[in-house]
């Protein structure tokens, strides 16, 4: 079966996207991780699939599956690399798109300078809504693991995410600790561990082990999570500049109620061709 695909990424968070308005195919938990194994397959992070919209509100219809296989609500990295396809595609001319996710609608823009906005939604901080198991709705929550703990705030950017503040992301034990915060069985949808070292009221670092990926080169909701952390607990002031590995991102967030907008490059790679062996279900 041969697949039309196009490369892409966002600051090195790397994406197969495949076009599913066009081409019957979206893949099974099998395809996606041989489509996204680096030796065997063509090699990502995440599988983005353009589908046509459901909603009459919407463009389109975006969803997101995992290195492992499994399907994710939300990948904003993503989500700026989907609005640049559809538009490179002649899916569509609008450089503003209204997207379906599983967690509701988001609205990626082409800005002028090539970058892209996307109004990433709402935040929520209420543990259940994370969802993450509490037994109170504080801010800052304790995590134990391994015999040790950690002091995390939870944050839902329509995925769910563990944001702890460390005093180097360097040195930070992302390796260590981030596959036990990930699967912690207080997360009951497994969760994605932030490491945000603040620089000053408006710059932060940042490392995240992605549930599905383990540690990417960025992580767009991943950001958003932290800044929106970092704000609450009296760290940071919008806007904040995230330095991660893979390059920058610009994050803005009015407050309690309003929606995260998150602004940073989208890049094709190349596009082609891929033959996925019959074999693979």
């Amino acid at each position: 079966m041969k697949i039309r695909f196009s490369k892409m990424h966002g600051l090195g968070n790397d994406f197969v996207v495949l076009d599913a308005v066009h081409q019957n195919f979206v893949p099974t938990a099998g395809q996606a991780r041989w489509l996204a194994d680096r030796h065997f397959g063509v090699g990502c992070d995440q599988i983005l699939v353009v589908e046509a919209a459901q909603r009459a509100e919407a463009d389109f219809r975006y969803r997101i599956f995992n290195a492992d296989g499994s399907e994710v609500e939300q990948c904003g990295n993503g989500a700026r690399c989907f609005v640049r396809f559809v538009h490179e595609q002649g899916l569509t001319d609008k450089t503003e798109i209204c997207v379906e996710t599983q967690c509701g609608l988001i609205v990626p823009r082409l800005e002028a300078d090539g970058q892209v906005t996307v109004a990433m939604g709402v935040p929520r901080l209420v543990p259940a809504e994370v969802p993450f198991l509490a037994e109170n709705d504080d801010l800052i929550q304790t995590l134990e693991f391994d015999g040790r703990s950690v002091a995390i705030t939870a944050v839902s950017m329509g995925n769910p995410h563990a944001v702890q503040v460390v005093a180097d992301v360097d040195s930070a034990p992302v390796a260590r600790d981030g596959p036990l915060i990930e699967r912690h069985p207080l997360f009951p949808k497994r969760v994605n561990a932030g490491f945000m070292q603040v620089v000053d009221r408006h710059a932060i670092r940042l490392r995240v082990y992605e549930r599905g990926a383990g540690e990417t080169l960025a992580c767009g909701t991943g950001a958003c999570a932290a800044v929106v952390a970092g704000i609450c607990r009296g760290l940071l002031d919008s806007p904040v500049r995230v330095a991660t590995r893979g390059g920058e991102l610009m994050i803005a967030w009015g407050g309690v109620g309003q929606p995260v907008l998150m602004t940073g490059p989208a890049v094709t790679v190349f596009t082609g061709e891929v033959d996925l062996p019959e074999e693979i279900k």
